[in-house]
């Protein structure tokens, strides 16, 4: 379970960087909404470094910075990276689904859900399809 909850950490943290490079290319409501994914994304990522500390388990340190898989140079581009961030978010949270007691398994399955959410909303401001997948969380 230590490895699912470290790996979810690491995408809580990535999309906490990729929002900053995000909100700076959306428009002024876009951006509203870029500025709460971040928060609730710190939220979630405060929750995991408790749940770890409270496993005595630790996180690899976060980089610097990260990797992105393309350049965020537009809107367009930062709605993609949104979408994109958000699906790995939730593909993070899949994995922790099967590993967890009853409680746990909400709140994994409350974070996927709301990313997969969120990436719809991201896809719909994007005007790209398929606005949703059809199997949140999953890989491909």
């Amino acid at each position: 379970m230590m490895e699912q909850l470290a790996a979810a950490l690491a995408a809580e943290e990535a999309a906490i960087y990729a929002y900053g490079l995000i909100g700076v290319h959306l428009k002024d409501n876009e951006q509203d909404r870029a500025r709460a994914a971040e928060q609730e994304h710190r939220e979630r990522r405060d929750l995991l470094v408790d749940r770890l500390d409270d496993l005595k388990a630790s996180a690899a340190p976060n980089p610097p910075g990260y990797a992105l898989p393309f350049e965020v140079a537009d809107r367009t581009s930062a709605l993609r990276l949104a979408v994109h961030i958000e699906d790995g978010v939730a593909q993070a949270w899949r994995v922790v689904l099967p590993v967890t007691t009853d409680t746990e398994r909400a709140d994994a399955l409350s974070a996927m859900t709301d990313s997969a959410i969120r990436a719809t909303r991201w896809r719909k401001l994007g005007g790209i399809t398929p606005l949703t997948m059809a199997f949140p969380g999953r890989a491909g």
